[in-house]
């Protein structure tokens, strides 16, 4: 194995990409990215990819824009170069948020940017958690679609007390994800009554389900702003709950994201390492899970022609 397959990292999760090398038993391989002085990007691949499985880590957070360039031109570098497969490994692809057509005149981006992989070289796409699972369907290329759902569930049976626990959705259309999250621990889920009004502003209802007194877990694909997590709280406190955690895989934490979670009554934080947190945003009430062995394990599935669903059976 060691002799076919190389693993590239970009620059938004470089350390993910290390402890996947780490897990593998492999060395990350060189790749140069630098700038001109026009600003525009130049990547050089520094290492012999002709014939090779090669896989690219790269998560599409900010800057995006940057990230997304970056790895587009590493994908072309890639295919010139000869390599025999590429697969781009997007731990957290950020505009799956944009899936449909909601508004006049708008694109559907998702959809562009999984255009935009295949036409830079990317033979397949494994990724984590999409925020909308129809996102699977953009793209024409083969696409592995992780979760880390089992991996905050058994955080959560091992660190805390299930008896009194409830799974909360923020809104309908987390029911499914956390309906799953919910049945890994075996604890009875809540869904919140939510009205988006635009991406800043949301409107909370009713509870649907029963939540007082107990301790409950809101579960979410991604923490942004945490405008959500906020006004989900205020609704979950009127209701009566002893205790609020929450568990989410992508810890976005933009803009006003850390302050309002710093001063917000939450217990404990679960999140993964898909996007790279830097010292700034660190709290004590956050804990950060590593996926770097599941993603390993499904490289290596994928290289040797196995089987990833089964890695979640």
């Amino acid at each position: 194995m060691n002799d076919a397959l190389r693993i590239f990292a970009c620059n938004s999760n470089r350390p993910l990409a290390a402890e996947i090398c780490d897990t593998l038993g492999l060395a990350l391989s060189p790749l140069e990215i630098s700038r001109f002085s026009n600003d525009n990007l130049h990547v050089q691949i520094r290492d012999n990819v002709r014939e090779r499985d090669v896989f690219v880590v790269q998560s599409f957070t900010e800057p995006v824009s940057d990230h997304i360039m970056e790895l587009m031109i590493t994908l072309d570098a890639l295919r010139s170069a000869s390599a025999r497969r590429v697969t781009a490994v997007i731990p957290y692809y950020s505009y799956a948020r944009s899936d449909k057509k909601d508004a006049p005149r708008i694109s559907i981006t998702g959809r562009l940017i999984a255009d935009m992989l295949q036409t830079a070289g990317a033979n397949r796409v494994l990724t984590m958690d999409l925020h909308a699972d129809q996102v699977h369907g953009f793209f024409s290329v083969p696409v592995d679609h992780l979760t880390a759902i089992p991996t905050i569930a058994e955080h959560f049976r091992r660190n805390h007390d299930l008896a009194h626990m409830v799974a909360v959705a923020t809104d309908a259309g987390g029911a499914k994800r956390v309906g799953r999250f919910s049945e890994r621990l075996g604890i009875p889920m809540a869904i919140i009554d939510k009205r988006r009004v635009s991406d800043t502003n949301v409107t909370h209802g009713e509870v649907v389900g029963n939540v007082k007194g107990r301790d409950v877990v809101i579960f979410e694909d991604e923490i942004s702003t945490g405008g959500t997590l906020l006004s989900t709280i205020g609704t979950l406190k009127a209701a009566g709950v002893r205790s609020i955690h929450v568990g989410a895989v992508h810890a976005v934490l933009c803009g006003p994201a850390i302050d309002r979670l710093r001063d917000a009554p939450i217990e404990s934080i679960v999140v993964t390492n898909t996007v790279h947190m830097p010292p700034g945003k660190r709290l004590d009430k956050i804990t950060q899970l590593t996926v770097a062995p599941l993603f390993a394990s499904a490289i290596e599935r994928i290289h040797s022609g196995e089987s990833v669903g089964a890695l979640f059976e």
